[in-house]
């Protein structure tokens, strides 16, 4: 980054793009150093605009965005191939804490795009299967058509709990129906206190999560969500994610739910 412009993006080169659903691809981007799982960029398209996208996976010379077609950014995003080219800003925002989850047991729910930016939190800790206590993941999509990662959650089923829910079946689903919030009661809470967890997704989706969370009796300040509050310029300035005297681009994305209680719109 010019430390001299904070408005100056980076030039990223696509080397891949995979199809996840019909609205949804991910970009591999050549990228040299390490964002924190939870970060952000502000990602933009030459004359259409720029938009913040969260980081999907880390490699030490790439990163992964996935990337829903949503609007005139993104619509120009879906043009592009590989040798093409992403502009960023950023990264922005703090990330999840890796180091206070280690030794205890993570449990992640995720609904929608919201497993995009826990997927790197998901890979990070099915690679270091020893430094936790165990490991659930609970996944809500609409339909089995919008189930994003595919081969990832087969992979993981090797070394979590993953527990997968659609909101609409189709005729040859034959998992859980039903919202993400049926599965909590399914997770085997050894210790609350040695339980930490994430939850990301649409803002409904975040409320009543936490609440089924809250109600097997995991302490508020053992919760974990990210916001995507109408972040703008990623560096505080513009003032569209602030929510009283928090900044989302600057105190988030990730908050402890201890704190992000008090954040309501």
């Amino acid at each position: 980054m010019n430390n001299n412009n904070l408005y100056r993006p980076i030039r990223a080169e696509i080397l891949e793009i995979r199809q996840e659903t019909a609205s949804d691809r991910t970009f591999v981007l050549a990228w040299n150093s390490r964002p924190l799982p939870g970060q952000f960029f502000e990602v933009s398209v030459p004359r259409l605009g720029e938009a913040p996208v969260s980081i999907s996976a880390i490699e030490d010379d790439r990163i992964e965005m996935t990337i829903r077609k949503v609007g005139r950014v993104t619509d120009g995003i879906f043009t592009l191939g590989p040798g093409d080219a992403l502009f960023l800003r950023g990264p922005y925002g703090n990330g999840f804490p890796l180091n206070r989850f280690e030794n205890k047991h993570l449990v992640i729910a995720a609904g929608g795009t919201g497993l995009a930016p826990v997927r790197p939190v998901i890979r990070h800790f099915t690679a270091r299967r020893d430094q936790l206590a165990g490991l659930d993941v609970l996944l809500g999509f609409k339909t089995p058509d919008d189930i994003l990662f595919r081969d990832d959650i087969e992979k993981w089923k090797c070394d979590a709990s993953i527990r997968v829910t659609v909101d609409k079946p189709a005729d040859a689903w034959s998992g859980a129906v039903g919202v993400i919030t049926t599965l909590v009661p399914e997770v085997d809470f050894r210790d609350i206190n040695e339980t930490e967890v994430i939850v990301v997704g649409p803002p409904l989706m975040m409320k009543f999560t936490v609440m089924a969370f809250l109600d097997r009796a995991i302490p508020p300040e053992h919760i974990w969500v990210s916001y995507e509050r109408r972040m703008s310029c990623g560096v505080g300035k513009c003032g569209h994610c602030k929510i009283h005297d928090r900044y989302v681009c600057l105190d988030g994305p990730v908050f402890n739910y201890a704190e992000a209680r008090w954040l309501q719109d």
